[in-house]
């Protein structure tokens, strides 16, 4: 007799990445990405580049304002959408800024990360990378 398991497959974006700065191409942080009542969240895990060691989001607003960058849940409430995750936001750090984000899944398992103010097309994508 086997067992099927409905709806339990594997969610390729729950794991661990790394967020690649779209200006420059550096590695920047490893980000780990949960889902928590159904909605998918975000927390920086450690930062990578020696000079963002030990920083703080000074800019935040809030609860967050000069917390550890370290530990900060950055992507908020995602809910799923057909192949993507959307309708959630995302925050900056450098600036303490909250947009609004969707996160979709690309052929090479990488992963575009869309954070935008009012209309998707207002804003700036990165690719981050499965942590290996």
């Amino acid at each position: 007799m086997s067992l099927v398991w409905i709806g339990l497959q594997s969610n390729p974006f729950v794991g661990h990445w790394i967020s690649v700065d779209d200006a420059t191409g550096k590695e920047k942080s490893e980000i780990s990405l949960y889902l928590e009542n159904g909605k998918l969240y975000g927390k920086v895990e450690r930062l990578l580049l020696p000079e963002d060691q030990g920083k703080r989001c000074v800019e935040c607003k809030g609860a967050d304002k000069n917390r550890p960058i370290e530990g900060l849940v950055i992507v908020q409430g995602l809910e799923k959408e057909k192949q993507s995750w959307t309708d959630g936001t995302i925050l900056d750090p450098a600036n303490g800024k909250r947009y609004s984000c969707t996160i979709s899944l690309n052929a090479d398992g990488t992963l575009n990360v869309r954070g935008y103010l009012g209309f998707s097309i207002l804003g700036r994508t990165q690719v981050w990378k499965p942590l290996k």
